[in-house]
């Protein structure tokens, strides 16, 4: 039957009316794969918001503030999910993010929180995990991986896209300052390659090219718990290890601040932190009430956490970068 157009009309914007607000996310792809977070977290929060949540992978976590950058003001994200504590100050000085406004929150972080832009929503430490039954005794330093038979290989992720990249770099320029360069020259002819970011080099690990990938101490839970395999853990460094924690923030621009703010609150809520353990594989940023999964507590703890605050990191990323290129292009 034909519709008069008029009744057309009327009947199109009543349709229109009665869709859904979208809210899109900027994230890294591994948060929105099948096995990540961000199925789980789009079904819960979609229950309580009414709304259509759309996450939007942009490769790995550095390449998100690239993204960011490059669209400015015209960017279609709402919320930026994924960055770190390393990359918070230059993407505070793009002016596109908007005060978060939450406070009084108990985060479980092995340090303070105080930033009026971004929310913590889980947390780690960077480390080199290796498969026992192929490595039967890692190195456990920095100075002893460089000294190691030029045969074992690490793979790492580039630090201009990758969070675990820059975080790399952070971790020897704060256990080595100064001697940072001696210590990728060193380590430079063990590196097998570097990718673009963490899936492709965790899955060349896997795939027994290399012996080590930089990753998390909490990665082999994943085996453990998903695959009941013990064979992979993260070797512990006596520098100590350098700690990520991986933050959220609202876009100022966004034509939908109310639900880009609900869905802040939902992240430091138990709907969202507890799929962070088993789908993220990191330590939630809010313990959730049933605590940790057991197999968390196979788990390295680190005697020294390393970290920089998001002022120094800042500063100090260019030198290490810098540092970092030209051991590797020797």
């Amino acid at each position: 039957m034909k519709v008069p157009f008029i009744a057309a009309g009327i009947l199109c914007a009543t349709m229109a009316s009665a869709e859904p607000p979208v809210l899109t996310v900027y994230t890294y792809d591994s948060f929105v794969s099948d096995w990540g977070p961000g199925p789980q977290i789009e079904a819960a929060f979609e229950a309580q918001c009414g709304c259509d949540l759309q996450f939007v992978g942009a490769g790995d976590g550095a390449a998100l503030l690239a993204r960011l950058r490059l669209e400015g003001v015209r960017t279609k994200a709402d919320v930026v999910l994924g960055l770190d504590t390393n990359l918070t100050a230059a993407a505070a000085e793009t002016g596109l993010f908007a005060r978060h406004g939450i406070a009084d929150v108990a985060f479980d972080l092995p340090v303070g929180w105080d930033d009026e832009m971004f929310l913590p929503y889980d947390w780690g430490y960077f480390a080199f995990v290796y498969d026992k039954t192929r490595l039967a005794t890692p190195p456990t330093s920095f100075q002893a991986l460089a000294d190691a038979p030029e045969d074992l290989k690490i793979v790492i992720q580039d630090p201009r896209s990758s969070t675990p990249g820059l975080g790399l770099l952070m971790w020897v320029k704060a256990a080595y300052g100064d001697r940072a360069p001696d210590i990728w020259a060193g380590l430079a002819p063990h590196i097998l390659t570097v990718t673009k970011g963490w899936s492709e080099a965790y899955g060349m690990f896997l795939e027994g090219e290399a012996d080590m990938v930089l990753s998390y101490t909490t990665s082999p839970a994943y085996h453990l718990i998903a695959e009941e395999d013990d064979t992979k853990a993260a070797a512990p460094f006596d520098e100590g290890h350098y700690l990520q924690i991986e933050v959220a923030g609202r876009i100022a621009s966004s034509d939908q601040p109310e639900l880009a703010q609900q869905f802040l609150d939902f992240m430091l809520s138990d709907g969202f932190q507890s799929v962070i353990p088993t789908t993220n594989w990191m330590y939630p940023a809010v313990t959730p009430a049933g605590g940790l999964p057991q197999g968390f507590e196979t788990l390295i703890a680190p005697d020294t956490a390393l970290v920089y605050s998001a002022g120094e990191a800042a500063r100090v990323r260019d030198v290490a970068l810098d540092e970092w290129r030209d051991a590797l292009s020797r």
